[in-house]
């Protein structure tokens, strides 16, 4: 399901596979309230990690008009492009008022924290973030009171109107139930996809942040991509792959959102297409997305570290070589892949030496990680 690039849906237009009618009115991507924020946020998030064009960029300007108002932005991403761009957009437009900025520090340290938002802010040519997280938390000390005294300033400052982190390593559920006792975290970001319905620990922390709702956004939807063999070619009659696992993490109420990089106009319109269609994937389609799941288990990384990294016996960095392999390898974001890579520190790329048969042996998911880590040491360097 699609929506042209040269047509447009319109309110109470019945929706079906096939091409539109040119019609005055776009359908508006549904929205949910974002935990104790009490706004509404679109379903579908757009994600910054992507280039974007530092002029113009006609994708923000396509999901605009759509309701996709909200734009997932960090300090690091593209390199450092991706707020400048966002800025650029917004100040030719003149649509902040009508624009959800969030962005990221990767910086956790309270002083730190305050002067990336300070950057920021200038990047952006906006006074104020919508949302600021903390980027890629793992350590849950980082949540101090030195950093909640900055964080209520800020706030009062109107620097920022919420706050919150993202995560995705191994330790997404203890993050997840932290949060859920920190009255002043108002949203996390976490890798939330397909694979993942029937881990009960997560669905526990999740159960324990929604109730004490915080507003809950998904990223890393797709499962890992390099999971996508060729072989599984449609979900459904009606959906495609990439488009079926944001269904199914729109089936789960309690989660506010999901965050999605659109690297083309094709990929916004097929997303916005998945998610003006408010009807629920059936019991059978999740039977088979679950199917699916088990069968390609061994091709998806969890980032879980402590495990294979510990087994290995060396300071390696699994996970996010991983990522970044994924990167490279899907994505198509060579250079940035590349960059990410080769700054780790040298002996969280050295393999020399290192059991990586361990290292497999204990990925509680079969991931072939020998395999991997010696492609990411021949792609990345």
């Amino acid at each position: 399901m699609k929506i042209s690039r040269r047509d447009t849906l319109i309110l109470g237009t019945a929706l079906g596979v096939g091409p539109r009618t040119l019609q005055a009115a776009p359908l508006q991507v549904p929205r949910r309230v974002l935990g104790k924020t009490g706004e509404k946020i679109p379903i579908l998030l757009m994600g910054g990690s992507l280039a974007l064009d530092p002029r113009f960029d006609p994708k923000l300007a396509e999901c605009l008009k759509y309701g996709v108002n909200y734009i997932d932005a960090a300090d690091c991403y593209s390199g450092g492009m991706c707020e400048p761009a966002v800025g650029a957009f917004l100040a030719r437009l003149g649509v902040r008022s009508k624009y959800w900025i969030t962005s990221k520090s990767d910086e956790h340290d309270p002083k730190a924290f305050e002067a990336t938002l300070n950057e920021s802010l200038e990047k952006l040519k906006t006074s104020y973030v919508d949302m600021y997280f903390l980027h890629m938390l793992q350590d849950p000390k980082y949540l101090s009171d030195d950093l909640k005294a900055v964080v209520t300033r800020l706030k009062k400052e109107k620097k920022l109107r919420f706050f919150g982190f993202s995560c995705h390593h191994g330790n997404v559920a203890p993050l997840l139930e932290t949060a859920a006792a920190t009255p002043w975290v108002d949203a996390v970001m976490f890798r939330y996809n397909f694979r993942q319905y029937g881990n009960t620990e997560l669905n526990a922390a999740i159960d324990k942040a929604h109730k004490a709702n915080v507003g809950l956004i998904a990223m890393k939807t797709q499962g890992s991509a390099v999971s996508f063999e060729d072989k599984w070619q449609k979900f459904t009659g009606k959906w495609n792959k990439y488009q079926s696992v944001l269904k199914a993490v729109w089936n789960d109420d309690r989660i506010s959102a999901a965050v999605s990089a659109m690297d083309s106009l094709d990929k916004v319109h097929d997303n916005i297409g998945a998610a003006v269609d408010k009807t629920k994937l059936t019991q059978a389609e999740m039977h088979e997305l679950h199917k699916f799941a088990a069968d390609t288990r061994h091709l998806a990384c969890d980032g879980c570290d402590h495990l294979c990294g510990a087994a290995s016996g060396a300071p390696l960095q699994i996970g996010s070589t991983m990522r970044y392999l994924m990167y490279h390898d899907v994505y198509g974001q060579t250079e940035l892949a590349r960059e990410l890579y080769r700054k780790l520190p040298a002996e969280a790329r050295r393999l020399e030496g290192v059991n990586l048969m361990a290292a497999a042996r204990a990925c509680p998911n079969g991931v072939d990680i020998e395999k991997y880590l010696r492609r990411a040491d021949e792609v990345l360097v």
